[in-house]
């Protein structure tokens, strides 16, 4: 019967979660459009700050929840990682966005256009392992896919750097360019990273 009075604060964590996977892959969507479209894109960038804003305001409730809560249905290390590592991802989506403007990008490479794809995809499965986080079962299609994800993200930006390098352009644009390849590769490896915490939970409570 104990465990009956705990399944609402249950629902609540496992709520917040879902709601995190989905404005996680908003943000990544939208740096996806951007990136497709840019320099006419009009309003995404603002729409990614907006989705920033809301992972903040989500990974502020989780903890809040978590401060407050005195039984957890997974340990709160795990709750706290989730959350802080979720939110990695929207907040290097959003400094993605913001290297296109501050970095005066006059169009964008393939290969960054190939990542965010890649992203968008990482950031999917993510979602869905969320949304059956509170099962704990048969999540590891979901984790596997995202670590094929991440390698195909790593290949890609070493590729692109290699590319930087070797048809002679400009120093400066070389140098925007690999902060951009590194700030989307962080992003699709802080997937990784959720997707690791993932599986621990799932090990742990299965």
């Amino acid at each position: 019967m104990a465990r009956l009075s705990l399944l609402p604060r249950d629902r609540t964590f496992f709520d917040l979660f879902i709601e995190d996977g989905q404005n996680t892959l908003r943000a990544a969507q939208l740096l996806d459009r951007m990136m497709a479209t840019w320099p006419d894109s009009g309003d995404l960038s603002k729409q990614i700050v907006d989705a920033e804003q809301e992972g903040d305001r989500i990974t502020h409730d989780i903890i809040k929840r978590l401060n407050s809560t005195f039984v957890t249905p997974i340990d709160r290390e795990d709750i706290y990682a989730l959350a802080t590592q979720v939110d990695d991802i929207v907040d290097y989506a959003e400094e993605a966005a913001d290297f296109l403007g501050l970095y005066k990008i006059e169009a964008p490479m393939a290969q960054a256009q190939a990542l965010t794809k890649v992203l968008v995809g990482a950031c999917e499965q993510l979602a869905i392992g969320l949304e059956h986080l509170r099962d704990f079962k048969d999540l590891d299609k979901y984790w596997i896919e995202i670590h094929r994800l991440e390698n195909e993200g790593d290949r890609i930006s070493r590729d692109a750097v290699a590319s930087l390098f070797s048809n002679g352009i400009d120093p400066m644009v070389v140098i925007r360019w690999k902060d951009m390849f590194a700030v989307l590769e962080n992003a699709i490896d802080a997937t990784e990273t959720a997707a690791q915490t993932l599986e621990g939970i799932v090990i742990k409570n299965s």
